[in-house]
């Protein structure tokens, strides 16, 4: 596989923004860890937060090293997609969705979601590209 700059700075700023939201998970607790998990209802947050914050640290450090980085994409897809159903559609619809209420907002709908999940959304794409890039092969066997 060829190297190329724009997906190793593509890798290398999606980790970078997982790495960090991970560390901040252990140094901001109650604001972004267990009672950020508590706050949006998740069952025992304290081991949940911690095993999202090490899931996006492991990765990170994967995804900048290009080792299993198709792999560690997929593990943070799944972050990414969970952070999206729990803290952003709520947004989007205006209303509680599979029981995560939306955050206390001035508006709702399309736009506001837009404006909220913009790191998000360039995360999961990035990430799309990444997995996409990595070589793993989708149910086809050759």
């Amino acid at each position: 596989m060829k190297k190329s700059l724009p997906l190793h700075l593509l890798r290398t700023l999606v980790a970078i923004v997982f790495f960090t939201e991970g560390l901040l998970k252990f140094l901001w607790p109650e604001a972004l860890g267990p009672g950020r998990f508590a706050q949006l209802g998740l069952p025992v947050p304290t081991q949940m937060a911690q095993f999202v914050a090490i899931v996006e640290m492991v990765a990170a450090l994967a995804l900048i090293a290009n080792l299993y980085a198709g792999d560690a994409a997929l593990l943070l897809l799944g972050v990414i997609l969970g952070a999206l159903v729990m803290t952003k559609i709520p947004i989007l619809l205006g209303h509680a969705f599979l029981g995560f209420q939306p955050a206390a907002l001035p508006h709702y709908g399309l736009l506001s979601f837009l404006h909220e999940a913009r790191t998000d959304l360039l995360v999961l794409f990035a990430l799309i590209v990444i997995l996409a890039e990595s070589g793993i092969r989708w149910g086809r066997r050759d």
